[in-house]
């Protein structure tokens, strides 16, 4: 308020002083007298100023008139000038607008109209690492894949857009099944931005596919060294890779390398169950079962598994059932309560024909969690027992509509594997496989085979409770 009171003080200011000095103009005597041609002109003094802004002003515009003159001889002579920035300013807004317009189209849905506003964009801006990408992408979207990688290759000629331009050949290689040269052109991109998260995980799923174990083992070490993966999950996923690349070195027959690189396997994530088994046979071939039965347990106490067993029974394979019932106590001491530990002590007491023992070992897994592997233990003690046929095809017959079981699972698509494999054989997902439970619905078959207890027999009730009870003597064959 004070600023506005200001310039009106100051507005009247200058009008008295204005009027005063028009006053004064007109009280001075004298004047001015101009003769030229014949002619005589006399002014009085304030028509001499009024004269005078009148020259200045008419000079001002001659000047301006020469000098536009200059500006229009210059911009045909191909010289910077006023007006050809103002051309420039002219043309670059329309640039802009028909970017910004091709942008839109393209976000709507409309590639045509996208690819036309960017080679309008093209005509005006000469930017081709704005419009060039625009125009890729709009071709993309168009199914114009020849001018899509014809934009791509010209992005590759600018140092700023070369990555643009390569991962946009990566994304159409790969659409066209072109692993192999996807796979070169993602080196590339990750030799000019190896801290590019998604450069990373493209290289290193296609060095996976394409078995090169030890270039996803430095792309993996670059993940961890960028901070993408924690430091747990790079030590289970390069044990992972180490473990195929033995697996490729005993392939190719190199069995001290292949054992070497399985022990390191083994030693980088030991809860790994195939670096595991592997590194206990390599030791085993070496033979040092001391260590194989170290590796075995430590492996067993975090996850019992079907391959360790295997790999453990082979470290003494000319032992007797009854000595091995006793050597495999060291490995079913670890996660005694586990089901797979009870199955396993079973499967060893049914070669030992101790089949009361195996029953015992047993348990009521078959009915608490039946699996087919449960039910056809259950009917093997069962026919060794000297049941029923009846009883026996009972059990069997169960089988037919049982879950499996625990499974190689992949936590990605749930598709199931039968051995274990660094990468999904459906979805590709790297180190995605677990051993768990899958999800399975039972029910009627398409061959009713769920009837076929009622034909042959039924598990005779109560039977898993002589397990329990060992007052009442088994059935003798």
């Amino acid at each position: 308020m004070i600023w506005s009171a200001t310039k009106v003080v100051l507005f009247v200011l200058i009008i008295a002083l204005l009027a005063l000095g028009a006053g004064w103009l007109l009280d001075t005597g004298g004047g001015i007298r101009i003769a030229a041609a014949g002619y005589e002109f006399t002014f009085g003094p304030l028509q001499a100023v009024i004269l005078a802004l009148l020259a200045t002003g008419v000079i001002w515009l001659i000047l301006r008139v020469v000098g536009f003159a200059v500006a229009i001889l210059r911009f045909i002579n191909g010289d910077e000038t006023a007006i050809t920035r103002y051309f420039d300013r002219n043309r670059i807004e329309k640039g802009y607008q028909a970017f910004s317009e091709g942008m839109s189209a393209l976000a709507a849905g409309e590639p045509k109209l996208a690819l036309s506003r960017a080679a309008k964009a093209e005509r005006y801006l000469k930017k081709p690492e704005l419009t060039t990408l625009l125009t890729a992408q709009a071709a993309e979207a168009a199914g114009d894949r020849r001018k899509a990688t014809e934009a791509y290759k010209a992005l590759l000629a600018n140092p700023e857009s070369r990555f643009i331009g390569i991962r946009g050949l990566i994304k159409q290689k790969l659409d066209e099944g072109d692993k192999e040269t996807a796979l070169k052109l993602a080196q590339k991109a990750f030799e000019l931005k190896p801290r590019h998260q998604e450069t990373q995980d493209l290289l290193l799923a296609l060095q996976a596919e394409s078995s090169d174990w030890s270039g996803a083992r430095t792309t993996l070490g670059a993940k961890y060294q960028s901070g993408a993966i924690p430091r747990d999950v790079h030590r289970r996923r390069d044990a992972v890779l180490a473990l195929q690349e033995a697996k490729t070195i005993l392939d190719s027959e190199s069995s001290v390398e292949a054992q070497e690189a399985a022990i390191q396997a083994n030693r980088m994530s030991p809860d790994l169950v195939p670096a595991a088994a592997m590194a206990a046979r390599s030791y085993i071939a070496r033979g040092d079962s001391k260590n194989a039965t170290r590796v075995l347990k430590k492996a067993w106490a975090s996850q019992p598994h079907p391959d360790l067993a295997a790999a453990f029974a082979e470290i003494a394979p000319e032992e007797t059932p009854a000595q091995r019932l006793k050597r495999f106590g060291t490995l079913t001491s670890q996660n005694p309560d586990n089901d797979e530990t009870r199955m396993l002590l079973a499967e060893l007491n049914l070669a030992a024909e101790d089949f009361p023992g195996a029953r015992r070992a047993l348990g009521d897994l078959p009915t608490r969690h039946p699996t087919r592997r449960s039910l056809a233990i259950m009917a093997a003690i069962e026919r060794g027992e000297g049941a029923d046929e009846a009883v026996v095809r009972g059990w069997l017959a169960r089988t037919l509509t049982a879950p499996r079981g625990p499974q190689w699972v992949c936590d990605k698509c749930n598709s199931i594997h039968s051995n274990w494999t660094p990468i999904c054989n459906n979805c590709g997902g790297f180190d995605t496989l677990s051993w768990r439970e899958p999800n399975e619905t039972t029910g009627p078959s398409a061959t009713q085979s769920e009837l076929l207890p009622l034909l042959v027999g039924e598990a005779s009730p109560g039977r898993i409770d002589l397990a329990e009870d060992e007052t009442e003597p088994p059935a003798k064959t």
